[in-house]
């Protein structure tokens, strides 16, 4: 009797119409830190007039939550499979909303590095309990693609939301109301998503490793700054010792985790081939394009004299082709092959980049939209697919720590990104030759630039605006060209690392 009732209610189960609108309040979260990571870019000219960071402090405020959830990610992940998926995601919403008033008050650019760390550790929470959540709601490995399409093509849609809806507050409110916008959604996420979402945790859960967590923060952090460091500074003695020390700490980490009964990660995930190519490729894929999304806002509105609004449209090529590759890439993959399909978005993705290396201070929009949409339908198809290889590589029980594994690639190669891409791009702007008299904030960053170019006479204004964009443009072109090797490499190795790989039918 047992034997023949199971069954039917599995697929009951699978059925369930629930399972959609749940999927619903998911992509709320989804969208909440979407239209927080593009924002940012966007408001970062007026944080730069307003609050006058120097280009190492621009840096952190760009990087520092990348840094914060990259090291927590797999902790949070671990602890929504512990305490409760639902459980951790409507805590994290909560505080991810309040969190961002502290960012939208922010009076000094000590005061934005702190905040942007503190919604960094709220952050953590969001994106490893979605995913974690997709995996156990649904049970059909092609509602899963779908539903997992829809969670990428969200994010996407986030990063065309987040710059048209604060461009146009940029250009009616102060550059603090981008921020405010987290709290309606958190609100609707939290009141629905408490009604809407099943609870799901992990039945033969042991305690959360508190070592485990410090090793892991400290680990991901240390070697993050390590190589930040380095890029802007050169290598020394003090990048050095932080860098063994990341290096140490990752170390110890994997150790225990060998060693505890039920670990925070299990490390033996990396032995499947598939899960670690998916992994890698997100990681690099993500370091690639990372320079170009930060920088790219700076460039249409600084360099191009673009309002905040019309910046925001300019983006939207990009989520346009994220959305519309994300619905179709578990289909795409399941006819012609997972690594076919990743393969192919990373190569297009680099010679989109590859393209934007002929950016100068006029280039056209054709060119620049075109190369967007590339992007977007490239990453839309890699992101996608390798979410789902990742996910389908590990028991339910164990899908919050690896949700976080995915995640961790995501914001490790953004940190990464920014600070070796954006170290470029700083690099080669900060050694233009401005007229007599140019200040030296001039030189700490392209917002600093404009600001200083407001208090001189016409004729040196002038000048230094023309020198500071041309060299802001030149380094954004190399960093382009930078990602695009990045970006062809990372799709050669997924064709071999993804030999064979398969998505479940």
């Amino acid at each position: 009797m047992t034997s023949t009732l199971q069954p039917a209610l599995a697929t009951e189960v699978q059925k369930r119409p629930g399972r959609w609108l749940a999927l619903c309040v998911l992509v709320l979260a989804v969208l909440l830190v979407a239209v927080d990571a593009t924002v940012l870019g966007l408001a970062t000219p007026y944080i730069s007039e307003d609050l006058q960071p120097s280009g190492t402090q621009l840096l952190w405020i760009g990087d520092v939550y990348s840094f914060v959830i990259a090291g927590l990610l797999v902790s949070m992940g671990s602890l929504g499979d512990r305490i409760g998926r639902k459980k951790l995601l409507l805590v994290g919403a909560t505080a991810f909303g309040l969190i961002s008033v502290l960012n939208a008050y922010a009076t000094t650019p000590e005061m934005m590095i702190l905040a942007r760390a503190l919604l960094g550790v709220a952050g953590a929470t969001l994106m490893p309990a979605t995913l974690a959540l997709i995996r156990n709601i649904f049970h059909d490995p092609r509602e899963r693609s779908l539903a997992i399409g829809i969670w990428g093509a969200t994010a996407s849609a986030g990063t065309a939301v987040g710059p048209v809806v604060g461009g146009f507050l940029l250009e009616h409110f102060w550059w603090g109301s981008v921020f405010l916008i987290n709290l309606p959604v958190m609100v609707v996420l939290v009141l629905v998503g408490s009604r809407l979402l099943p609870e799901s945790k992990s039945p033969n859960h042991g305690p959360w490793d508190l070592i485990s967590v410090t090793l892991s923060l400290v680990g991901v952090i240390a070697a993050v700054y390590a190589v930040k460091d380095a890029a802007a500074h050169g290598a020394s003695g003090e990048a050095l010792a932080v860098g063994l020390l990341g290096a140490g700490a990752i170390y110890w980490f994997v150790r225990r985790q060998l060693t505890l009964p039920t670990p925070l990660l299990d490390v033996r995930l990396f032995r499947n081939r598939g899960f670690s190519g998916a992994v890698l490729a997100d990681l690099f894929t993500v370091l690639g394009l990372s320079g170009l999304v930060f920088f790219l806002s700076q460039y249409l509105q600084l360099v191009q004299g673009r309002g905040p609004f019309e910046a925001g449209l300019a983006e939207i090529p990009a989520a346009v082709g994220a959305v519309a590759a994300g619905l179709v890439a578990g289909r795409f993959a399941r006819r012609f092959s997972v690594r076919t399909v990743v393969s192919a978005g990373l190569a297009a993705v680099g010679l989109a980049l590859g393209a934007l290396t002929l950016l100068d201070r006029s280039t056209g929009y054709p060119l620049l939209g075109a190369a967007l949409l590339v992007v977007g339908i490239g990453a839309g198809f890699s992101f996608t697919v390798t979410a789902d290889v990742i996910l389908s590589a590990v028991p339910k029980d164990q899908a919050g720590a690896a949700s976080a594994v995915s995640e961790t690639a995501y914001e490790l190669g953004a940190a990464l990104g920014i600070a070796l891409l954006g170290s470029i791009v700083t690099g080669v702007y900060a050694g233009f030759a401005g007229p007599a008299g140019t200040p030296a904030e001039a030189h700490d960053s392209l917002g600093g630039a404009v600001e200083a170019a407001g208090s001189l006479p016409a004729h040196t204004s002038e000048a230094l605006l023309s020198a500071a964009r041309e060299s802001f443009v030149d380094g954004l072109a190399l960093a382009s060209g930078a990602g695009a090797a990045v970006l062809l490499a990372t799709a050669v190795a997924a064709w071999f690392l993804l030999r064979g790989q398969k998505l479940e039918v």
